[in-house]
C-alpha cells in the first residue's frame, strides 16, 4: 500500500472522522440488508409455486374417471382449494374415457371453489359413524374407464381453435391410463411439444411406473410434482417464479459492499 509523506495531518481530521461516520453507516446497512436477506429467503412466499407459467392462458384437465378413489379425492380437493385462492384464471376439462368442457378459457379461480365440496371429506358429526364423502355429479353417469389422451386433446383443440397465446395445460390425475389408450396418449404429447403447449401434471398419488412415463411425456415441455392432502407441508402446483424480492435484496447488499470499498478505503500516511 502507498504511503503518503504530510508535515502535517491536521487538516485531515475532519475527513477522517466523516470516513468513520461513513464506515459506521454502512456496516450497519449491510447487517440490516443481510438480515433483510436471510428474513426474505426464509419467507414461504419466496418459495411459492404456481400452477401453470404466469402470464399464460391455462386450461386444467381434470381426471374424474373411476379410477380415482375416495383415497384420491382429499387431494383433488387440496388441489382445487389452492386453484380456486389463486388469482389466475383458467378453463376446466373433465375427462374419462371421454371429455368435455366444464368451463371456458379465462374463467377467474373463483369458479373452482364450488367444486372442491365434492372432494372434501365432511367432519365426523356422529360417533362410531365414519363420514363419507358427498354423492358427486360424475360418479353415476359420467366416470367409467380412463383415457388421458381425450381430455389433454379436448384441452388442445380449445387452445387452438380460441387462438389463445401463451397456452398452458395442467393435468390433475393419478395417471393410471388405459394401456390402449397410450399411443394415443404419445401422439398427443408430440402434438403439445410441437405446438408449444406446456404440460404441467399434479398426480394424485400415482404408481411409481405411471409416474416415470409421463415424467417422460413432460421432459423439456413441463412438469410433475404430487398433489398434497389438506394441511402437508410444500406445494402441489408447479413452475416457481422468480424471487424479485429476494434479488433486489441482494443487490442492494452487493451495491453498498462496492461502496464501502470505494468511498471508505483506508487512505495511511506518515510524517515527513
Amino acid at each position: 500500500m502507498k504511503v503518503i509523506p504530510l508535515a502535517t495531518t491536521r487538516e485531515l481530521l475532519g475527513p477522517a472522522r466523516r470516513t468513520w461516520i461513513v464506515r459506521v453507516v454502512a456496516g450497519v446497512g449491510l447487517l440490516v440488508l443481510a438480515l433483510a436477506a436471510i428474513l426474505v429467503s426464509r419467507h414461504p412466499r419466496t418459495h411459492e409455486i404456481r400452477f401453470l407459467p404466469s402470464g399464460s392462458n391455462g386450461i386444467v384437465v381434470l381426471d374424474l374417471s373411476a379410477s380415482i378413489s375416495s383415497d384420491t379425492y382429499s387431494r383433488i380437493g387440496q388441489t382445487l382449494t389452492e386453484l380456486s385462492k389463486s388469482r389466475g384464471r383458467y378453463g376446466l376439462v373433465v375427462f374419462s374415457d371421454s371429455a368435455y368442457e366444464a368451463l371456458p378459457p379465462g374463467s377467474p379461480a373463483a369458479a373452482f371453489e364450488p367444486l372442491v365440496r365434492f372432494f372434501t371429506l365432511p367432519r365426523q358429526t356422529r360417533p362410531g359413524v365414519a363420514p363419507t364423502f358427498p354423492v358427486n355429479p360424475w360418479s353415476d353417469s359420467f366416470s367409467a374407464g380412463t383415457k388421458i389422451s381425450t381430455g389433454l386433446d379436448l384441452a388442445r383443440s380449445i387452445l387452438i381453435g380460441d387462438r389463445l397465446a401463451r397456452p398452458a395445460v395442467l393435468l390433475i390425475s393419478d395417471l393410471d391410463d388405459d394401456p390402449s389408450d397410450l399411443p394415443n396418449l404419445g401422439s398427443v404429447a408430440t402434438a403439445y411439444r410441437q405446438e408449444g403447449i406446456a404440460l404441467n401434471i399434479v398426480g394424485l398419488n400415482p404408481s411409481t411406473e405411471d409416474q416415470q412415463l409421463f415424467q417422460k411425456f413432460v421432459a423439456g415441455n413441463g412438469t410433475l410434482s404430487q398433489a398434497r392432502l389438506p394441511g402437508e407441508g410444500g406445494q402441489s402446483a408447479t413452475g416457481s417464479p422468480f424471487p424479485w424480492t429476494l434479488a433486489l435484496v441482494a443487490l442492494a447488499l452487493v451495491g453498498l459492499l462496492a461502496l464501502n470499498e470505494l468511498w471508505t478505503a483506508r487512505l495511511n500516511w506518515s510524517g515527513a
